[in-house]
Protein backbone atom coordinates (compact mmCIF):
# COMPACT_ATOMS: atom_id res chain seq x y z
CA UNK A 1 0.00 0.00 0.00
CA UNK A 2 1.45 3.11 -0.80
CA UNK A 3 0.30 7.21 0.75
CA UNK A 4 -2.28 7.22 -2.30
CA UNK A 5 -5.02 5.98 0.18
CA UNK A 6 -7.94 8.19 0.23
CA UNK A 7 -9.34 10.13 3.05
CA UNK A 8 -12.06 12.56 3.07
CA UNK A 9 -10.66 14.74 5.78
CA UNK A 10 -7.77 15.90 7.34
CA UNK A 11 -8.24 14.76 11.54
CA UNK A 12 -6.19 14.98 14.15
CA UNK A 13 -5.77 11.64 15.45
CA UNK A 14 -6.44 10.05 12.52
CA UNK A 15 -4.17 6.71 12.03
CA UNK A 16 -3.75 7.40 8.18
CA UNK A 17 0.07 7.84 8.47
CA UNK A 18 0.60 4.86 10.32
CA UNK A 19 -1.98 2.33 8.30
CA UNK A 20 0.67 1.00 6.04
CA UNK A 21 2.46 -0.70 9.38
CA UNK A 22 -0.90 -1.26 11.16
CA UNK A 23 -2.09 -3.44 7.57
CA UNK A 24 1.15 -5.87 8.23
CA UNK A 25 -0.40 -7.19 11.25
CA UNK A 26 -3.73 -7.71 9.58
CA UNK A 27 -4.36 -10.93 7.52
CA UNK A 28 -4.45 -11.07 3.99
CA UNK A 29 -8.62 -12.08 3.84
CA UNK A 30 -10.87 -11.76 6.96
CA UNK A 31 -14.76 -11.79 6.75
CA UNK A 32 -15.19 -8.14 8.39
CA UNK A 33 -13.31 -5.07 9.98
CA UNK A 34 -15.43 -3.30 12.79
CA UNK A 35 -13.87 -0.43 14.13
CA UNK A 36 -15.54 0.66 17.61
CA UNK A 37 -13.59 4.46 17.76
CA UNK A 38 -14.00 5.06 13.66
CA UNK A 39 -12.90 8.64 13.80
CA UNK A 40 -12.59 9.20 9.99
CA UNK A 41 -12.11 5.20 9.33
CA UNK A 42 -8.53 5.74 7.94
CA UNK A 43 -8.01 1.92 8.77
CA UNK A 44 -11.20 0.86 7.17
CA UNK A 45 -10.28 2.87 4.17
CA UNK A 46 -7.20 1.52 3.94
CA UNK A 47 -8.02 -2.02 3.87
CA UNK A 48 -10.89 -1.83 2.04
CA UNK A 49 -8.48 -0.25 -0.50
CA UNK A 50 -7.16 -3.65 -0.43
CA UNK A 51 -10.18 -5.48 -0.77
CA UNK A 52 -9.22 -7.47 2.43
CA UNK A 53 -12.36 -7.48 4.56
CA UNK A 54 -15.86 -8.42 2.83
CA UNK A 55 -17.78 -6.38 5.57
CA UNK A 56 -17.03 -3.51 7.40
CA UNK A 57 -18.63 -2.04 10.79
CA UNK A 58 -18.09 2.26 11.55
CA UNK A 59 -18.59 3.44 14.84
CA UNK A 60 -17.78 6.35 17.69
CA UNK A 61 -19.94 7.79 19.68
CA UNK A 62 -19.32 11.40 17.86
CA UNK A 63 -22.52 10.92 15.85
CA UNK A 64 -22.10 13.45 13.50
CA UNK A 65 -18.94 12.05 12.37
CA UNK A 66 -20.90 9.16 11.74
CA UNK A 67 -23.17 10.57 9.87
CA UNK A 68 -19.98 11.99 7.33
CA UNK A 69 -18.58 8.96 6.68
CA UNK A 70 -22.41 7.23 6.13
CA UNK A 71 -23.29 10.16 3.38
CA UNK A 72 -19.84 9.95 1.76
CA UNK A 73 -20.26 6.27 1.31
CA UNK A 74 -23.80 5.77 0.86
CA UNK A 75 -24.38 8.79 -0.88
CA UNK A 76 -21.26 10.87 -2.06
CA UNK A 77 -23.10 12.97 -4.87
CA UNK A 78 -25.52 14.39 -2.11
CA UNK A 79 -22.87 14.91 0.21
CA UNK A 80 -19.98 16.67 -2.69
CA UNK A 81 -23.25 18.83 -3.68
CA UNK A 82 -24.16 20.05 -0.38
CA UNK A 83 -20.57 20.61 1.09
CA UNK A 84 -19.52 22.50 -1.91
CA UNK A 85 -23.00 25.02 -1.54
CA UNK A 86 -21.22 25.35 2.12
CA UNK A 87 -18.06 25.75 1.19
CA UNK A 88 -18.55 28.46 -1.16
CA UNK A 89 -20.72 30.65 0.08
CA UNK A 90 -17.63 31.51 2.48
CA UNK A 91 -15.91 32.79 -0.43
CA UNK A 92 -18.61 36.17 -0.99
CA UNK A 93 -19.99 36.15 2.65
CA UNK A 94 -20.30 39.46 3.76
CA UNK A 95 -18.15 39.19 6.88
CA UNK A 96 -15.46 37.54 5.33
CA UNK A 97 -14.62 33.42 5.72
CA UNK A 98 -13.62 33.59 9.55
CA UNK A 99 -17.50 35.15 10.29
CA UNK A 100 -19.00 32.84 7.52
CA UNK A 101 -16.83 29.63 9.68
CA UNK A 102 -18.48 31.08 12.80
CA UNK A 103 -22.08 31.54 11.54
CA UNK A 104 -21.84 27.39 10.40
CA UNK A 105 -20.90 26.00 13.33
CA UNK A 106 -23.83 28.32 15.14
CA UNK A 107 -26.19 26.67 13.00
CA UNK A 108 -24.63 23.66 13.66
CA UNK A 109 -24.75 23.98 17.27
CA UNK A 110 -28.54 25.10 17.14
CA UNK A 111 -29.48 21.81 15.31
CA UNK A 112 -28.44 21.86 11.58
CA UNK A 113 -25.80 18.68 12.35
CA UNK A 114 -26.20 18.01 8.32
CA UNK A 115 -22.92 15.97 7.08
CA UNK A 116 -22.18 18.76 5.52
CA UNK A 117 -22.16 21.05 7.87
CA UNK A 118 -19.94 18.76 10.38
CA UNK A 119 -17.21 18.58 7.41
CA UNK A 120 -17.01 22.01 6.60
CA UNK A 121 -16.36 22.45 10.04
CA UNK A 122 -13.97 20.18 10.53
CA UNK A 123 -11.88 21.23 6.86
CA UNK A 124 -11.76 24.18 7.92
CA UNK A 125 -10.95 24.33 11.66
CA UNK A 126 -7.72 24.42 13.72
CA UNK A 127 -5.66 20.91 12.94
CA UNK A 128 -8.82 19.37 11.99
CA UNK A 129 -9.57 18.61 15.80
CA UNK A 130 -12.92 17.87 17.07
CA UNK A 131 -13.62 20.01 20.03
CA UNK A 132 -17.03 20.09 21.80
CA UNK A 133 -17.77 21.83 25.02
CA UNK A 134 -19.42 20.73 28.37
CA UNK A 135 -22.61 21.16 26.75
CA UNK A 136 -21.85 19.26 23.48
CA UNK A 137 -21.34 22.42 21.74
CA UNK A 138 -18.55 22.38 18.57
CA UNK A 139 -16.46 25.13 20.11
CA UNK A 140 -13.27 24.94 17.63
CA UNK A 141 -12.05 27.73 16.27
CA UNK A 142 -11.37 28.01 12.35
CA UNK A 143 -7.99 27.89 10.91
CA UNK A 144 -7.40 31.35 9.66
CA UNK A 145 -4.39 30.66 6.87
CA UNK A 146 -6.68 27.95 5.01
CA UNK A 147 -10.25 27.64 3.81
CA UNK A 148 -10.41 24.07 3.92
CA UNK A 149 -10.67 21.43 1.58
CA UNK A 150 -11.56 22.67 -1.82
CA UNK A 151 -15.03 20.46 -3.16
CA UNK A 152 -12.71 19.17 -6.40
CA UNK A 153 -10.22 17.45 -4.01
CA UNK A 154 -12.67 16.11 -1.48
CA UNK A 155 -15.19 14.47 -4.70
CA UNK A 156 -12.11 13.01 -6.12
CA UNK A 157 -11.38 11.15 -2.55
CA UNK A 158 -15.34 10.83 -1.70
CA UNK A 159 -15.97 9.41 -4.67
CA UNK A 160 -13.20 6.72 -4.35
CA UNK A 161 -13.93 5.34 -0.86
CA UNK A 162 -17.58 5.10 -1.72
CA UNK A 163 -16.21 2.44 -4.08
CA UNK A 164 -14.57 0.57 -1.86
CA UNK A 165 -17.06 0.74 1.12
CA UNK A 166 -20.76 1.11 -0.34
CA UNK A 167 -22.95 -1.80 0.23
CA UNK A 168 -20.71 -3.18 2.47
CA UNK A 169 -20.71 -0.86 5.72
CA UNK A 170 -22.79 -0.89 8.91
CA UNK A 171 -23.05 2.59 10.56
CA UNK A 172 -23.73 3.10 14.72
CA UNK A 173 -22.90 5.76 17.32
CA UNK A 174 -23.18 4.37 20.38
CA UNK A 175 -20.89 2.81 22.91
CA UNK A 176 -18.39 0.57 21.87
CA UNK A 177 -18.86 -2.32 24.32
CA UNK A 178 -22.27 -2.43 22.26
CA UNK A 179 -20.25 -2.57 19.11
CA UNK A 180 -17.83 -5.20 20.36
CA UNK A 181 -20.13 -7.29 21.58
CA UNK A 182 -21.58 -8.07 18.19
CA UNK A 183 -18.19 -9.64 17.31
CA UNK A 184 -18.00 -13.00 16.05
CA UNK A 185 -14.80 -15.22 15.27
CA UNK A 186 -13.76 -14.12 12.03
CA UNK A 187 -14.39 -10.72 12.32
CA UNK A 188 -11.34 -8.37 13.65
CA UNK A 189 -11.88 -5.19 15.95
CA UNK A 190 -9.63 -2.45 15.38
CA UNK A 191 -10.03 0.28 18.78
CA UNK A 192 -8.20 3.19 18.53
CA UNK A 193 -9.41 4.88 21.98
CA UNK A 194 -7.90 8.40 23.51
CA UNK A 195 -4.75 7.83 25.06
CA UNK A 196 -5.69 7.39 28.94
CA UNK A 197 -2.91 10.30 29.40
CA UNK A 198 -4.92 12.56 27.48
CA UNK A 199 -8.18 11.76 28.47
CA UNK A 200 -8.53 9.96 32.32
CA UNK A 201 -11.75 11.09 32.45
CA UNK A 202 -13.26 13.21 29.31
CA UNK A 203 -11.34 13.25 26.05
CA UNK A 204 -13.44 16.64 24.60
CA UNK A 205 -13.23 14.66 21.48
CA UNK A 206 -16.20 12.61 22.85
CA UNK A 207 -19.27 13.08 24.75
CA UNK A 208 -17.84 10.61 27.57
CA UNK A 209 -14.29 9.30 28.79
CA UNK A 210 -13.53 6.01 28.50
CA UNK A 211 -12.81 3.84 31.97
CA UNK A 212 -9.29 1.90 31.92
CA UNK A 213 -11.14 -0.67 33.86
CA UNK A 214 -14.23 -0.52 31.88
CA UNK A 215 -11.92 -0.89 28.74
CA UNK A 216 -9.80 -4.20 30.07
CA UNK A 217 -13.21 -5.63 30.60
CA UNK A 218 -14.11 -5.53 26.72
CA UNK A 219 -10.53 -7.04 26.27
CA UNK A 220 -11.19 -9.56 28.67
CA UNK A 221 -14.68 -10.76 26.91
CA UNK A 222 -13.26 -10.44 23.33
CA UNK A 223 -10.67 -12.70 24.27
CA UNK A 224 -13.27 -15.10 26.25
CA UNK A 225 -15.39 -15.47 22.66
CA UNK A 226 -12.26 -15.85 20.69
CA UNK A 227 -12.59 -12.57 18.64
CA UNK A 228 -9.24 -11.24 16.91
CA UNK A 229 -8.18 -7.53 17.53
CA UNK A 230 -5.91 -4.80 17.25
CA UNK A 231 -5.43 -1.80 19.54
CA UNK A 232 -3.81 1.53 19.35
CA UNK A 233 -3.55 2.51 22.89
CA UNK A 234 -0.48 4.41 24.36
CA UNK A 235 2.61 5.56 23.21
CA UNK A 236 5.53 8.27 23.63
CA UNK A 237 6.97 11.70 22.17
CA UNK A 238 10.01 12.60 23.19
CA UNK A 239 10.23 11.98 27.12
CA UNK A 240 6.74 12.63 27.46
CA UNK A 241 4.66 9.16 27.60
CA UNK A 242 0.95 8.68 27.95
CA UNK A 243 -1.19 6.00 29.65
CA UNK A 244 0.36 2.45 31.22
CA UNK A 245 0.47 -1.09 29.21
CA UNK A 246 -2.42 -3.04 29.08
CA UNK A 247 -2.47 -5.41 31.67
CA UNK A 248 -0.14 -8.58 30.86
CA UNK A 249 -2.60 -11.15 31.65
CA UNK A 250 -4.41 -10.25 28.68
CA UNK A 251 -1.62 -12.22 26.86
CA UNK A 252 -1.21 -9.29 24.16
CA UNK A 253 1.53 -8.62 22.17
CA UNK A 254 2.82 -4.76 22.58
CA UNK A 255 4.32 -3.46 19.05
CA UNK A 256 6.00 0.18 19.14
CA UNK A 257 5.61 1.80 16.03
CA UNK A 258 7.56 4.85 14.64
CA UNK A 259 4.95 7.95 13.90
CA UNK A 260 7.81 9.85 13.00
CA UNK A 261 8.22 13.76 14.26
CA UNK A 262 6.07 14.87 16.34
CA UNK A 263 4.32 18.33 13.88
CA UNK A 264 3.70 20.17 17.16
CA UNK A 265 7.68 19.38 18.57
CA UNK A 266 8.74 20.84 15.41
CA UNK A 267 6.91 24.03 15.73
CA UNK A 268 8.34 24.64 19.16
CA UNK A 269 12.11 24.38 17.57
CA UNK A 270 12.21 20.90 18.91
CA UNK A 271 12.66 17.55 16.36
CA UNK A 272 11.33 14.89 18.99
CA UNK A 273 9.90 11.49 17.51
CA UNK A 274 6.48 9.98 18.33
CA UNK A 275 6.15 6.50 18.96
CA UNK A 276 2.97 4.95 18.96
CA UNK A 277 2.20 1.33 20.56
CA UNK A 278 -0.38 -1.40 18.70
CA UNK A 279 -1.45 -4.25 20.97
CA UNK A 280 -2.29 -7.84 19.09
CA UNK A 281 -4.39 -10.63 20.35
CA UNK A 282 -2.73 -13.66 21.37
CA UNK A 283 -4.30 -15.62 18.35
CA UNK A 284 -3.81 -13.07 15.98
CA UNK A 285 0.07 -12.69 16.35
CA UNK A 286 0.04 -16.90 16.12
CA UNK A 287 -2.11 -16.66 12.75
CA UNK A 288 -0.71 -14.05 11.06
CA UNK A 289 3.61 -13.62 12.28
CA UNK A 290 4.69 -10.74 9.78
CA UNK A 291 8.42 -10.35 9.28
CA UNK A 292 8.07 -7.12 10.70
CA UNK A 293 8.17 -8.65 14.81
CA UNK A 294 12.22 -7.55 14.66
CA UNK A 295 13.97 -5.36 17.59
CA UNK A 296 10.84 -3.02 18.27
CA UNK A 297 8.68 -5.95 19.27
CA UNK A 298 8.01 -6.43 23.10
CA UNK A 299 6.47 -9.32 24.70
CA UNK A 300 4.45 -8.38 27.50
Amino acid sequence: MNGSVPHIVQYQGSKRNLAPQILQYLPIRFNRLIEPFAGMAAITIAVAAQHRADRYHLNDLNEPLVNILKEAITNPQQLIEEYTQVWTEQLNFAGGSVNHFYKVRDDFNNGDKCAANMLYLLARCVKGSVRYSTSGHFNQSPDKRRMGTNPKNLARNVYLISSFLKGKTDFTSVDYREVTKRAVPGDIVYMDPPYQGVCASRDSRYFSGIDYNDFVECIADLNERGIDYIISYDGSCGNKHYGVDLPSELGLKKIMLNAGLSSQSILLGKKETTIEALYLSQNLCEVVRPMVYKQLEISI
